[in-house]
Parts: C-alpha cells; sequence; structure tokens
C-alpha cells in the first residue's frame, strides 16, 4: 500500500498558526515604530489603541482553526496610490529612512488608516525634524485626511519643507498638486510656473511638470 500524503493541519494547528501570524504582524508593527523614532506620547498611545483594537477584535470574531478559504477583496477594501506616492520618487530619496517612513505611511493611505499615516510622519519628525521630504510628506498626508483639500496645517507643512532646502523641488510640486486637486489651478499654476522658471534643463521631473502647466493653461483658455 503506497504511503499517504501529508495529512491537513488539524484545528489545533491552523489555530497555532493564526495566532503565530497575528503575533507576527504585531511584533513587526512595534519595531516599526521602534526603528522610527521617538513619537510623542499621545501618538504612541493611539498607535497601540489600533493594535489592541485589531488583536481584541480577532480573538473576539475570529475562527483560527477554520481552513483558510481566499476571498476576493472588496472593490473598496483599497484605495488607489496617492499622487505623492507615485511621482516622489522622481524628486525625493528612494532610500533612507525618511523613504522608508513615507513607504509605510502610503501604506496605510492605501489601507484608508489616514490619521495612522499622519502619526507615522510626525514620529518620523520628533526625530528627524529637519528632514524636507517628511515635512512634504506631512502636507500630503494632511491633504489626504482633509478630503483633498489644502488646510492651514498641510500649508504650513509644506512651507516649513521650502524654508528647509530651498532648491528641494518636492516642496513646490507637491504644494501645487493639492491646490490643483482643491480646484485652485491658478494657484497652482503660478506655484508650478515660478518652479518651472529654475527646474534644471536636464531633471527628470521637468517634462511632467511642463506638461501640467500646459494642461492648466488649457484648461483656463477653454472657460
Amino acid at each position: 500500500m503506497g504511503r499517504a500524503g501529508p495529512f491537513p493541519p488539524s484545528g489545533e494547528a491552523r489555530g497555532m498558526t493564526g495566532w503565530l501570524i497575528l503575533a507576527g504582524l504585531a511584533i513587526a508593527v512595534g519595531g516599526l515604530l521602534w526603528r522610527f523614532g521617538r513619537m510623542p506620547r499621545a501618538t504612541l498611545e493611539l498607535l497601540g489603541a489600533a493594535l489592541l483594537f485589531g488583536v481584541a477584535g480577532y480573538a473576539w470574531q475570529g475562527n483560527p482553526t477554520l481552513a483558510g478559504k481566499p476571498t476576493a477583496p472588496p472593490a473598496d477594501a483599497r484605495q488607489p496610490d496617492s499622487a505623492f506616492a507615485t511621482e516622489r520618487t522622481k524628486m525625493m530619496e528612494r532610500f533612507g529612512g525618511a523613504a522608508q517612513i513615507l513607504d509605510a505611511a502610503d501604506a496605510m493611505h492605501r489601507q484608508g488608516w489616514n490619521r495612522y499615516a499622519i502619526a507615522l510622519i510626525k514620529g518620523g519628525l520628533e526625530k528627524n525634524p529637519k528632514s524636507a521630504d517628511l515635512w512634504v510628506g506631512l502636507g500630503n498626508a494632511l491633504v489626504i485626511h482633509g478630503g483633498g483639500m489644502m488646510s492651514p496645517a498641510a500649508q504650513l507643512a509644506f512651507d516649513r519643507a521650502a524654508r528647509i532646502n530651498p532648491e528641494h523641488p518636492g516642496p513646490p510640486f507637491f504644494m501645487g498638486m493639492a491646490y490643483a486637486q482643491a480646484g485652485q489651478t491658478e494657484r497652482a499654476e503660478e506655484i508650478w510656473r515660478a518652479l518651472l522658471a529654475r527646474a534644471p534643463a536636464a531633471a527628470p521631473w521637468r517634462a511632467d511638470l511642463e506638461r501640467r502647466v500646459a494642461e492648466l493653461a488649457a484648461s483656463r483658455a477653454n472657460r
């Protein structure tokens, strides 16, 4: 008689696996918070409460002893990448601590966790307050949280980034994008034209900026 194949995992084994996965995720999130800085107490309490809420919900409603049954995610489970997420690598650091924080914040935005993205970036700024990239990221996160509107807090974050590094293209580029998304196209065009006037000819983002300025000018001419 041939040897039988491996037995399916028992309910107890599946339960243990479920709890191990949950513990691994909690440890990974905790490691991220530890890695990226000394966060304010209120921020740590907010993120800790989110973790505890997730664990409590899993313990209450989850059933790790059931066999896995993949299902299609709801159509609205994930949010599309923001323009900041898709465009920032053209003019910002792609590696390093600030880039990793912004990558994590982008992932939170995709899940709709905008408050946690803001808290994570603020934690990074506690450790590195002179990071222009993080200040731009904070401005973008605040715009997303505000439903695409430019708030005074977002404006201050973009302005802070520009003061830290006046030559950085990120602050005016993404500030202009926020104004354009909010329908303030004249303000956006003004900011972008000023950036275009000082943009190096070989800048990898120049062609995209020229296209955006031309589109705004054309839309204004067609009114």
